[in-house]
């Protein structure tokens, strides 16, 4: 399960940024994956709850947002979103295209923190 390897990376840069802000502990995480990112999300949170153990993390909430695939067509010229995530075509031409816009991110967007009141105003 290569999520876990994924969720301690997770928490070592949550970490590192929560601790810089002064922080003592952190509520929430909350990351974008895309849909061709080759993450399971129910296993990443099971790994998530494993790395956090012992740390200024630990019983933190996880929040996922899953990213669709979105693709340039160059015929259309626009961005689409295929309606098949296995199959990269145009849903209006059925063009194939190999210009992914979106949808292969694995992305911290942020953290809710409690902050050290001895440390205060330091920016996360």
């Amino acid at each position: 399960m290569h999520e876990l390897s994924i969720a301690l990376s997770l928490v070592h840069l949550a970490q590192d940024a929560a601790l810089q802000a002064g922080a003592v502990q952190v509520k929430r995480v909350q990351i974008e994956v895309g849909a061709m990112a080759g993450v399971v999300p129910e296993a990443l949170e099971l790994g998530f709850t494993i790395a956090t153990r012992e740390t200024i993390l630990e019983s933190a909430e996880l929040r996922v947002t899953l990213v669709p695939v979105v693709v340039f067509c160059s015929p259309c010229g626009q961005e689409v979103e295929p309606t098949n995530s296995l199959s990269i075509c145009c849903p209006l031409c059925g063009t194939p295209s190999d210009d992914i816009r979106r949808g292969q991110e694995l992305d911290l967007v942020s953290l809710e923190i409690v902050e050290d009141p001895l440390n205060p105003e330091q920016p996360l």
